[in-house]
């Protein structure tokens, strides 16, 4: 007679194990990620030129996340090589996409860090890995900022002399040439004039408070450096407020606090 074939209790438990793992490590390991491409291209008008070496940037965004810094995807970026047209290719992570989310394509173009171009509403993501074109428009030049004398200031020097350390003498003009600000011991009010790079302080009321001989003396030129002004300068390089007196001479240095 031929052996049993029959395996023993000790091999239907091994092989019960191995089934048992068999089928568990399909669950302990961690999901394959796949590739999922986004293909259009981004078009402007012909007449706009930008450098050869503008960025292009074509961004997939979450509209769940919109205007939080996880919103974007992910971001592609390519030299538009003067180029008036261009194709774009995005790859994406499909385990960054969650069903029943919304997603958008937005693309704009930079010039040394500078936003030229943009599309002016998002672009719903399509099915499938074709894209439609994205049209891009000219953004407005945003206007320079107008020096102004206005603002929060400490003075550095009273006609072209020092102050002393760790006593502040402050002045705040505001929007509407309201003046305020401290001499060192009291605080003044008042107001200011400004036309074009002219200025005057009206009468500026001060409190009366007692202070240290020097710390007065300081107060009294600042004060009456202000009432001399006639003229302003911004210094752009070094953050700096100059005035100047009738006669244009320097009165006044005071640094943007």
């Amino acid at each position: 007679m031929s052996a049993s074939r029959n395996p023993t209790p000790l091999s239907r438990r091994r092989l019960l194990r191995a089934a048992a793992l068999a089928l568990a490590l399909p669950w302990a390991m961690p999901a394959l990620a796949k590739e999922l491409t986004l293909r259009g291209t981004v078009s402007f008008s012909e007449a706009i030129t930008v450098p050869p070496d503008a960025i292009l940037e074509v961004s997939l965004i979450d509209t769940t996340l919109a205007n939080a810094p996880e919103g974007i995807i992910t971001i592609g970026r390519m030299r538009t090589r003067g180029l008036s047209s261009l194709a774009y290719r995005l790859i994406v992570d499909d385990r960054l996409l969650h069903r029943g989310r919304g997603y958008v394509l937005q693309a704009r173009i930079l010039v040394d860090g500078t936003l030229w171009l943009a599309t002016t509403t998002p672009h719903p993501v399509m099915r499938g890995p074709i894209q439609p074109d994205m049209a891009l428009q000219r953004v407005a030049a945003q206007a320079p900022e107008t020096p102004s004398p206005k603002g929060k200031w400490l003075a550095e020097s009273i006609r072209a002399a020092g102050v002393i350390d760790n006593l502040q003498s402050t002045l705040e003009i505001g929007s509407d040439g309201t003046v305020n600000g401290r001499g060192g011991c009291n605080g003044f009010g008042g107001k200011a004039t400004i036309t074009g790079d002219k200025i005057s302080f009206g009468a500026l009321v001060a409190t009366q408070m007692a202070c240290a001989p020097a710390i007065l003396d300081q107060e009294g030129k600042f004060l009456g450096a202000l009432h001399d002004a006639r003229r302003w300068m911004i210094d752009d390089e070094r953050h700096k407020l100059i005035l100047f007196d009738e006669g244009n001479r320097e009165i006044l240095l005071l640094a943007r606090m």
